[in-house]
């Protein structure tokens, strides 16, 4: 596996470069914007690690100058701000995923780690489970031929149970799968998406196709079912 660091800061750069080199990937590396825009475009990466705060071009502007080109790289942006409105400007500009400095270097490597695993998933199959479609290579769900709107981590959250239909996700299963096992927030997160889940592939449709099991998880069925 391939990656680009484009970080200003020469230290942390040259210790992620050891460290994931260490690990096995190809590590190139820029320590700036407009330096990182042109090896991204020019060549071939499997992730791209990105500093917000760079010279020359910030991640923002870099990251939405890859999106609108049409790349499709996994980005996890690296950034010493911390803040919702921060998140949200990184994910809404093309990012995969945020880490805050100062991080783990485990908790780095996990996050690179889920974001390769969800690029090799492309090419699946659509999933199809009773009247609920599920598309992961085009991100888009359909139930009785209508699309349903969906974030990406609701779609991500689907996903991992239609790939599972019939069976018992865990909490802790989900949080693997979609936040990835370093993942150190409140597990009850993947209730809310659960329920907002409920709210558009079911509620609308008469559906209860989302079961949950008290103790044990949660399980998409095509028949649909009743909380147990």
């Amino acid at each position: 596996m391939r990656l680009l660091i484009v970080e200003d800061e020469k230290r942390l750069a040259a210790a992620l470069v050891r460290g994931l080199t260490a690990e096995g990937f190809v590590v190139d590396l820029a320590h700036d914007g407009i330096t990182g825009l042109h090896k991204a475009t020019e060549d071939d990466y499997d992730l791209i690690m990105l500093d917000i705060m760079l010279p020359g071009m910030n991640g923002y502007r870099l990251c939405g100058a890859l999106r609108e080109a049409g790349h499709d790289t996994p980005i996890l942006m690296l950034t010493a701000k911390d803040g919702e409105y921060d998140e949200a400007e990184g994910l809404d500009t093309g990012a995969d995923d945020y880490l805050t400095k100062p991080f783990s270097y485990l908790v780095l490597v996990a996050r690179i780690r889920a974001l390769l695993r969800r690029r090799t998933r492309a090419g699946a199959p659509v999933l199809r489970i009773g009247d609920l479609t599920v598309d992961p290579d085009a991100q888009r769900a359909h139930r009785a031929g209508k699309e349903i709107t969906l974030t990406a981590k609701e779609f991500a959250v689907l996903q991992q149970l239609a790939v599972r239909a019939g069976q018992v996700m865990s909490k802790s299963d989900i949080l693997a799968e979609v936040w990835d096992f370093a993942y150190e927030g409140d597990p009850n997160i993947v209730e809310v998406y659960i329920s907002a889940l409920r709210r558009k592939i079911d509620a609308p449709f008469g559906r209860r196709s989302i079961t949950t099991l008290r103790g044990r998880g949660y399980r998409l069925e095509a028949d649909g079912g009743t909380d147990a």
